[in-house]
């Protein structure tokens, strides 16, 4: 189980931002809110890119709070996929787990739809193709905390949809704790808890 009670955190003199949530092991917990009110700001905190006035963060008992952003169990996928086009899809997966064998990454495509792609060069790729490549690189490094920052934005609603069915069923086989921010009320479907960022306060 992951824990977050009374994070609190504030950039100078502004209001303050109250996080509290929970998240378990094979479910997709959900962060709906507007744009700017607060969302990206708590995946920094998880993430050690910022530091809480106060709070705590817990995954299994273990407090993530001291542990520096390279140490810390997690990998977040963002809505712009950061790949590189000068590489191929299996080199692009490698960067995940740079000792990774081809077996791994042969394993992991065929996860996410992408089997017998892995020569190929991702500028080749559909849009959503290219962040089944993200999310192939992000499961590869085998952390128990998957991080979504509105990753399928901009996407068509058939290809979003096909995502979220695809994060829905990586999570439960992984059994990670899956957190992903959206705006979309629609995308609250594949959730086990759905949470909102309302005027600084996640509840």
């Amino acid at each position: 189980m992951l824990t977050i009670r009374e994070l609190i955190f504030s950039y100078h003199d502004s209001p303050e931002f109250h996080f509290s949530l929970q998240a378990s092991a094979g479910e997709i917990t959900m962060i709906l809110g507007k744009s700017g009110s607060g969302k990206s700001t708590f995946f920094d905190l998880l993430s050690g890119f910022l530091s809480p006035q106060s709070g705590t963060i817990m995954i299994d008992g273990v407090s993530l709070l001291s542990l520096p952003v390279e140490k810390r169990p997690l990998t977040i996928l963002f809505q712009k996929h950061n790949l590189f086009e000068h590489l191929s899809v299996e080199k692009n997966i490698q960067l995940g787990k740079p000792n990774a064998s081809k077996e791994e990454i042969r394993h992991i495509l065929k996860e996410v739809g992408l089997e017998g792609f892995s020569k190929r060069a991702v500028t080749a790729l559909s849009g959503g193709q290219q962040q089944r490549v993200a999310l192939a690189r992000a499961l590869l490094r085998q952390k128990p905390i998957l991080l979504l920052d509105e990753p399928f934005t901009g996407l068509d609603k058939a290809t979003h949809d096909e995502m979220l069915t695809l994060v829905e069923k990586i999570t439960k086989t992984h059994k990670l704790h899956t957190i992903m921010i959206s705006h979309e009320e629609e995308d609250a479907r594949i959730a086990s808890r759905v949470y909102r960022m309302v005027d600084g306060r996640l509840s």
